[in-house]
């Protein structure tokens, strides 16, 4: 491709609406552009890149036996209502109507569509283990797209699904789906880690996400350097320790005027957080609810929504504090009436707690649990955070960044539940299958890619997905044999199946060099007048500083030689 003809322009200044590196840099090197938010235009740079990484993914998909087929973007709502995951996806479904008045969603995934492919097909048990797998465009409403690819509404995704007979089957399918997915990012150039995580609205048990480590990552890893236990923060737990307090002391109500924070009580009444019992009020579906924990710890939403099964969670506001009959700084547990009380574990690692006496301007002392209030559900709903204790080993917590760039699950029958999904074992009896599903965004993929790798300069792409693999740089000058030899050697490296970028225009070295570097092609050939004399051409890896000298004559071969070697 030349240069001077290829659609898409580099850019020299930051735009301001970015503001990860890899949105910066991937709008500057004119390799997508926005065209709403949370929806990109790849252009035809970016979208070499994007069909690169796709090939990666599929090839290792095949490799592990995956089928790949197209399922349609356009899906029946009621597949959703027999599923009910349109309450746990709510408002983040894209829906609309056909002429006939029918409800369609813009697919955010595809387990209903699969899953009832699968109940009209399976019969029996010869027909698993079964690994399909697709490479299809989503849609999903998302509230806050942000970080360019990294969080879109409209995004390329790989979803494979797997189906077994038993639960040691869909084991044994995780895990090789699994490490295939290690393999890609191994080729990828991405070093990742496989952490524990929150299933979210797409349900099941258990599930695993694949993290790059960023700096402006996402989403935050609770890890324990000692024993390599990790987890996104949505399902991180830890070891919380007794904070002991003696034998239940007689209840004690105290004046505490003005003192409506923890930490104010806390210095008030000298007496560390972690002897305090602190409430937090939430909108549970639209029922008033009050959460207690420790007041050294703070409330996890993700896991206090899948304690209580809700699709909509959020804080109480004032009004609806007040309506309850509550009164913030001073609220507990104690002697409440119609209000759903939760608690977190943590309150019975201890006893004679303070709490609030649901009177302005004073707490209780010595407040036990289950002797002096009563809890409707327990369990632990505790942000895990850096300092934290490993639940693992008692070692130390700590806290990173990350991009996922991969989510596997199992599922499990609840889907094939619901959608008849069975098949006849060996004895004719009919079992449900058991199925797993896994996740890859290419979008994402691509922007960790350019967050892992770049420099001041721009971006460093990997070999394997670079957009093109050479970029030949003549710097024209006064020698006319520069350009006629610029393009023999275009036409030689290009019949040699080489991948070239032909930078044919009439630029500065400067203006050609800094659009070589902020392309991040992975080696750069510049023909001057200086080599020419010289026969030989400099050659320069984007991510080294030191060039060496090629002869012109078979430089193809010198080329291909030394991407062999890389």
């Amino acid at each position: 491709m030349r240069l001077s003809r290829l659609f898409g322009k580099t850019v020299r200044q930051v735009p301001t609406e970015a503001e990860s590196i890899s949105h910066q840099l991937l709008l500057r090197a004119g390799m997508i552009l926005q065209e709403t938010t949370g929806v990109y235009i790849y252009l035809p740079l970016g979208w070499r890149v994007f069909e690169k990484i796709a090939m990666v993914i599929r090839q290792e998909m095949d490799r592990i036996g995956g089928q790949e087929l197209m399922l349609p973007v356009l899906q029946p709502f009621d597949l959703w209502e027999r599923s009910g995951r349109h309450v746990s996806f709510s408002s983040s479904l894209f829906t609309v109507t056909d002429r006939r008045e029918r409800k369609l969603v813009l697919g955010p995934t595809h387990e209903e569509v699969i899953t009832e492919l699968v109940h009209r097909c399976i019969q029996s048990y010869r027909d698993l283990p079964l690994l399909l797998y697709q490479v299809q465009t989503k849609f999903r409403d998302e509230p806050r797209p942000r970080g360019g690819l990294i969080r879109v509404r409209e995004f390329a995704m790989k979803d494979m699904y797997s189906f077994d007979a038993d639960e040691a089957g869909l084991a044994k399918s995780y895990e090789i789906v699994s490490q295939a997915y290690k393999v890609i990012y191994t080729r990828l150039g991405l070093p990742v880690r496989m952490v524990e995580a929150d299933s979210g609205a797409i349900g099941g048990k258990d599930s695993h996400e694949f993290m790059v480590i960023a700096d402006n990552g996402e989403d935050d890893i609770i890890s324990c350097p000692a024993c390599g236990y990790s987890a996104n923060a949505e399902k991180a737990q830890s070891a919380k320790v007794d904070e002991g307090g003696g034998l239940p002391l007689p209840l004690e109500e105290i004046a505490t005027p003005g003192k409506r924070m923890i930490q104010e009580v806390a210095s008030f009444l000298d007496i560390p957080a972690s002897r305090i019992l602190k409430v937090v009020f939430y909108s549970a579906d639209g029922e008033f609810t009050l959460v207690v924990i420790r007041g050294d710890l703070e409330v996890n939403d993700t896991k206090l929504r899948n304690m209580l099964k809700c699709s909509e969670l959020r804080l109480a506001t004032e009004s609806e504090v007040k309506d309850a009959g509550m009164i913030n700084g001073f609220a507990s547990p104690l002697n409440v009436r119609n209000v759903k009380v939760v608690a977190d574990d943590s309150i019975t690692l201890g006893s004679n707690f303070v709490a609030g006496a649901n009177k302005e301007g004073f707490h209780f002392r010595n407040v036990n649990y289950p002797r002096d209030f009563h809890v409707d559900v327990m369990g632990d709903v505790t942000l895990t955070k850096a300092g934290h204790t490993c639940p693992m080993c008692g070692d130390e917590l700590i806290a990173y960044r990350g991009i996922e760039v991969g989510h596997v699950f199992k599922l499990g029958t609840f889907l094939s539940d619901k959608f008849d999904a069975s098949f006849l074992d060996r004895d004719g009896v009919s079992r449900p299958l058991v199925m797993g599903c896994y996740g890859m965004g290419l979008g994402r993929l691509l922007a960790a890619i350019v967050e892992q790798s770049h420099d001041d300069k721009g971006i460093i792409w990997p070999a394997l997905v670079a957009p093109y693999q050479v970029y030949l740089c003549p710097l024209y000058g006064s020698d006319p044999k520069v350009a006629s030899l610029a393009e023999e050697i275009y036409g030689e490296l290009q019949a040699q199946g080489i991948e070239v970028l032909f930078d044919d225009r009439k630029e500065s070295p400067g203006i050609k060099f800094n659009d070589a570097d902020l392309l991040g092609i992975p080696l750069r050939l510049t023909l001057s007048p200086r080599t020419v004399k010289n026969d030989s051409i400099e050659a320069k890896w984007r991510w080294e500083k030191q060039f060496q000298m090629l002869p012109l004559e078979n430089l193809a071969y010198s080329v291909v030689q030394l991407f062999q070697n890389i």
